[in-house]
């Protein structure tokens, strides 16, 4: 009786780890990591199956809670449920073995290679840009990781002068970290993760490489981020 009880209380984790283990609705999950809403059609040719079957697998996420839907007239858009969503499916891949790009497949390792330099994961910065971020902010005091990561009082000072706003106080934490699948090591996640994404967007530092979640910065980007962080041409210059 007691083994019974055990496999029905509490979390299902079982039931969460089988919406993943579907390639496509993992595939679904880790385009949607680029923050925006999509339509079961744009997902279906993003994984190359048919709509209905995107569909089908599209339900069983937001069954499940890992995606949210919104509907305006008669489109249905969906995105990942919330930011602790995104930073799980984030953290899951980074400890997934690495599938090769296809022999001979050029745009698929351009890609890749794109990704792993600069991207969004969600609403945050990620790739080696955003892990050379979250460095140099701890090099600089801006960032405290000695009792859990904290952001100092020299840290609100730092995006008060670039006139990013702190978001009012909600249950998100204000900075989370999230281990980076391309590099191995934290980047900089949570409310003021994502805040310092958005100025980085709104001022023109940083451009999406076509519609998806690569990014690269800009010539104002590139002089920014060596004046406010002293980050070197290997992390500022597009293709290094």
């Amino acid at each position: 009786m007691k083994n019974r009880d055990a496999h029905t209380e509490g979390p299902d984790l079982a039931a969460l780890a089988a919406l993943l283990a579907d390639g496509t609705r993992a595939a679904f999950c880790l385009a949607l990591l680029d923050g925006r809403a999509w339509t079961a059609t744009e997902l279906a040719r993003h994984a190359g199956v048919a709509a209905s079957t995107a569909t089908e697998h599209l339900n069983r996420l937001v069954a499940g809670g890992l995606l949210a839907e919104e509907r305006q007239g008669r489109h249905r858009y969906v995105r990942l449920a919330d930011p602790a969503t995104a930073e799980l499916i984030e953290n899951l891949a980074s400890l997934a073995p690495r599938r090769p790009a296809p022999p001979g497949s050029l745009p698929a390792v351009n890609r890749s290679r794109a990704l792993a330099r600069a991207r969004t994961c969600y609403d945050h910065l990620a790739g080696a840009l955003g892990v050379a971020i979250t460095e140099s902010m701890t090099r600089r005091g801006l960032l405290d990781w000695e009792h859990g990561l904290t952001l100092t009082a020299d840290g609100t000072a730092w995006l008060a002068e670039l006139g990013v706003a702190l978001p009012p106080t909600t249950r998100r934490p204000a900075v989370r970290s999230c281990l980076d699948w391309t590099e191995r090591r934290p980047h900089l996640a949570g409310a003021v993760g994502a805040a310092l994404c958005a100025h980085a967007f709104d001022s023109g530092w940083i451009t999406r490489i076509g519609t998806g979640r690569a990014v690269a910065p800009t010539a104002a980007g590139r002089q920014a981020l060596r004046e406010r962080l002293g980050l070197s041409d290997e992390f500022c210059t597009p293709g290094s």
